[in-house]
């Protein structure tokens, strides 16, 4: 992939718009619960900053409805937290699309929640011909978007003097190319998750790449199915069974595989008190639940990491929010981290096992994106990131 960078351009006395990913969870009061996205968007905002430039941002909020702007819709709690994160006053913009507004080199502003704007949506080429004009350069540093053809996140990339990559994007693009694109093999995907429907494509997709397809979660047990093996009452997708042994399949023809747990957990309730017990997974009851792998599975997929030279990870292997099912996915993440393969991770139930089993320091890349990951993990061009690629060989 070829894209320009912020970081390598001169910004002296230019305009940089920046769309950042400022979608945050607020409370009933509409106050910040969790600032990391803001906090992720600082560096670029410094950058471009740091460069002499004159800086806007903006992003979307919530789900607003185009051309009907409401109080709730508003980007005033983000304006007031990034400032106290720059340490310096960050002013907010309203109905700034055709300007009337001034910002000076060392100044950055924070233009409102962009998908107020009609046709932001729909990718107007209009409205993006309109806000090209507000700025010398664009920088997309909103990868969590990058799937998304809109006026923001596409047409303005195309419309602009100059369209770049801010480094949020850049590091998630090069991250992910290094993963996927040029591997160090063996390479060792690990895809988990409650339904085979919702990744099939991307099971699909990965398995004309690995070396290994790990399948966790309810997955699991419909490849176990697949497999010959008795599940009892677990959440499984029994009409996709077919689909099932054909990755299988696809992947033995091509002398890779789908490591089978050989032992699981279970338990007779879905609850955080449940008793758990170890079996194998030949001797599953029909009236068990399977809520993790057990102990020699973990043992056998820790061997995998050690020996792998490139993890993708997406989604834990059990429930991992119960303590009694955790096992499986901590063992994971621990055999991870010590790995010295590349390791690559995304998906929101990742990256919260990250943060709970303590290895955001020992993962290679943890990605911010959720959607886009997932897109670009199956293979799918992503508009956002087309568009820079098709204005860097301009």
């Amino acid at each position: 992939m070829k894209f320009l960078r912020l970081a390598d351009l001169d910004l002296t006395n230019q305009r940089v718009f920046i769309r950042a990913d400022l979608n945050v969870p607020q409370d009933d009061s509409g106050a910040i619960t969790e600032d990391t996205r803001i906090r992720a968007s600082i560096p670029g905002i410094k950058l471009a900053l740091g460069k002499g430039a004159a800086v806007m941002v903006t992003s979307h909020l919530g789900r607003p409805t185009e051309g009907e702007f409401k109080p709730a819709d508003s980007l005033a709690p983000i304006a007031k937290r990034m400032s106290e994160l720059l340490g310096q006053d960050v002013r907010l913009i309203a109905n700034w699309v055709d300007g009337g507004f001034t910002v000076k080199p060392g100044e950055v502003v924070l233009l409102e929640n962009c998908r107020c704007n009609k046709g932001e949506k729909k990718n107007s080429a209009e409205l993006a011909a309109k806000m090209a004009k507000l700025c010398d350069v664009y920088a997309n540093d909103a990868f969590g978007t990058a799937h998304r053809a809109e006026a923001t996140t596409h047409a303005l990339a195309l419309a602009a003097p100059i369209a770049c990559a801010g480094p949020l994007v850049a590091a998630e693009l090069e991250a992910l190319g290094a993963a996927l694109l040029s591997p160090k093999r063996p390479l060792v995907a690990i895809v988990g998750g409650s339904k085979v429907s919702t990744k099939l494509t991307i099971l699909d997709a990965l398995a004309d790449k690995v070396d290994q397809l790990v399948v966790g979660g309810g997955i699991a047990n419909t490849f176990l199915l697949a497999a010959g093996l008795p599940i009892g009452k677990s959440l499984a997708e029994k009409d996709l069974v077919p689909e099932a042994k054909r990755i299988i399949d696809k992947l033995a023809a091509r002398g890779a595989s789908v490591p089978i747990p050989v032992d699981v957990v279970t338990a007779k309730t879905f609850a955080a008190d449940a008793v758990a017990t170890v079996k194998a997974s030949t001797d599953v009851a029909d009236d068990d639940l399977i809520l993790d792998i057990g102990p020699k599975t973990s043992a056998l997929l820790a061997d995998v990491m050690a020996k792998a030279g490139t993890i993708v990870w997406n989604g834990p292997v059990g429930v991992f929010e119960f303590d009694a099912f955790a096992a499986g996915t901590a063992s994971l993440a621990k055999a991870i981290a010590q790995s010295s393969a590349m390791s690559i991770a995304g998906g929101g139930d990742t990256v919260a096992a990250i943060a709970k089993f303590g290895i955001e320091k020992d993962v290679g890349y943890i990605s911010t994106a959720g959607g886009a990951f997932l897109e670009f993990l199956e293979g799918k061009t992503l508009p956002a990131v087309e568009a820079l690629e098709q204005r860097a060989k301009a």
